[in-house]
C-alpha cells in the first residue's frame, strides 16, 4: 500500500484557507490548474511509497515513539510560493524547528525499518494547493497568497496515511486518502 506520514491542520484552519484558495480560483489562469481538494490538505512528513502490509506494524510502532517524543507545537498557514511552474503551496509559521524534528523522526521510521526512501532533501513545509504543467504563471496566485496569515493552532497528532491513486481517466480526480493511525504528541 501506498503510505506517508502526516500532520493534518483541523477543521477550522482548513476551513479558513478554503475561502483563500476560493479567492484564488478566479484569478487568471486558475482554471488550468488542478486544485487538491480540501480533504487532501496535509504536511508530508515522510513520504514511505509502496510498502509492504507485513512491514506496516514496524513502521507504525517506530511513528509511535517518534510522535511519544515530541511535544505537541504550535502552527499557523501563512504565506505561499510556488515549485518551478509545477506547484502552488502554502507555507507555516510558528514552531517550524519542531515541525522539522517530527518530519526527521518519521524519515528515521522508514529508514529502521527498511523502508528505502530515495533521495533526501531539507525538509520545506508546505500544504500543496494546485498543480500545473512545467510552465504555469503562478505569480498571481503566490502575490495573493503573500500576505495571508492564518489561525494558530496546536499540532497534537501525527498520522499515517494510504493514498490511493485516482485510476479512472476522469481529469481531475484526486486521490483518497484514508487515516490508518494516529499517534498523540507528547
Amino acid at each position: 500500500m501506498r503510505l506517508f506520514a502526516a500532520v493534518l491542520p483541523p477543521e477550522p484552519v482548513t476551513a479558513e484557507l478554503a475561502a483563500v484558495v476560493r479567492e484564488l480560483k478566479k484569478l487568471p489562469g486558475a482554471g488550468a490548474l488542478r486544485w487538491t481538494g480540501q480533504p487532501g490538505w496535509h504536511f508530508t512528513m515522510a513520504f514511505y511509497g509502496e510498502v509492504d502490509d507485513e512491514v506496516v506494524p514496524e513502521l507504525s510502532g517506530r511513528l509511535e515513539r517518534s510522535a511519544r517524543r515530541t511535544e505537541p507545537f504550535d502552527l499557523a498557514l501563512g504565506g505561499g510560493g510556488r515549485f518551478g511552474g509545477r506547484a502552488l503551496w502554502v507555507g507555516v509559521t510558528g514552531d517550524v524547528p519542531a515541525l522539522r524534528r517530527l518530519a526527521e523522526g518519521t524519515e528515521a521510521a522508514g529508514r529502521k525499518t527498511g523502508i528505502e526512501l530515495g533521495e533526501t532533501r531539507r525538509y520545506r513545509p508546505h500544504l500543496t494547493l494546485a498543480r500545473g504543467s512545467g510552465d504555469t504563471d503562478f505569480a498571481a496566485s503566490v502575490a495573493a497568497l503573500t500576505d495571508f496569515s492564518g489561525q494558530r493552532w496546536t499540532v497534537g497528532e501525527l498520522c499515517l496515511i494510504r493514498s490511493r491513486l485516482p485510476r479512472s481517466g476522469i481529469p481531475g480526480e484526486q486521490p483518497r486518502y484514508e487515516t490508518l493511525a494516529k499517534w498523540a504528541l507528547s
